[in-house]
């Protein structure tokens, strides 16, 4: 179970620009999801992601705060980790993953963790370097991406996850050099033990120049709820958005 957070804007921003001063906040969640933090930074006029990640507690890393202090972008993906039972704390299982012009993250699980092997297609199976759901969830997406053009393809997959196969929660943010887009689907029943109700809700803020969504779990007021079964679509080249339903 993990922490989310993603951001757009127009012109390139820092994190504490794009999210504002409770930022720390967000960081501060890494107490307990402490077993990884990753950074993708994704400009819209390029057509490739930089990564930047780590197993380990992001608000006790020197270099998290080095990445967040110094990242300077238009389109950024941020996660904090909280490793599912039985996939170890790793490099390779942390995110975000990035490939073929996308960057993802995911927070929830899908059981067992190598359940939609069979759906991903070959030449994306060969990259899977990891033992998590969640690298097989963005490799899934691509397939389905591949097959029905990028909305389709996130809503394909989406469904046929829901359809066929077992999770707690499958949110995600999948960003490319035109779109940000935000999957909330999760079964609230099925949130940790120790959590409270809406651990898996999904916020967004839209304010003149940037678009930025997040997890639950700091300070959000004021924000938008993204409905649970719906995607959020961003156009980053206009930030026109889109709430599709699953």
């Amino acid at each position: 179970m993990c922490r989310l957070l993603g951001y757009v804007s127009l012109k390139p921003e820092s994190f504490v620009q794009a999210v504002g001063e409770k930022l720390p906040e967000f960081i501060s969640l890494s107490s307990v999801h402490c077993d990884g933090w990753g950074v993708a930074t994704f400009d819209h006029t390029s057509t490739e992601s930089h990564l930047k990640r780590a197993p380990e507690i992001a608000s006790e890393s020197l270099t998290f705060q080095e990445t967040i202090s110094t990242t300077k972008t238009d389109g950024a993906l941020l996660h904090l980790r909280w490793a599912t039972s039985g996939i170890p704390v790793s490099e390779n299982n942390t995110h975000p993953f990035i490939s073929h012009g996308f960057s993802f993250t995911h927070n929830g699980a899908i059981y067992p963790a190598n359940a939609l092997d069979s759906a991903i297609a070959q030449k994306f199976k060969s990259e899977i370097q990891g033992e998590t759901d969640s690298e097989r969830y963005f490799y899934f997406i691509l397939t389905q991406i591949e097959k029905h053009g990028l909305v389709e393809g996130v809503l394909s997959a989406v469904r046929e996850i829901k359809e066929k196969f077992d999770f707690s929660s499958i949110n995600a943010m999948l960003m490319t050099d035109s779109q940000f887009i935000t999957i909330c689907e999760h079964d609230p029943k099925r949130k940790p033990d120790w959590a409270v109700d809406g651990y898996y809700d999904l916020y967004y803020k839209f304010n003149d120049g940037d678009l930025v969504v997040a997890s639950s779990g700091w300070d959000q007021a004021g924000w938008i709820n993204l409905p649970n079964h719906h995607v959020l679509v961003v156009d980053r080249a206009t930030l026109n958005q889109q709430v599709l339903a699953l």
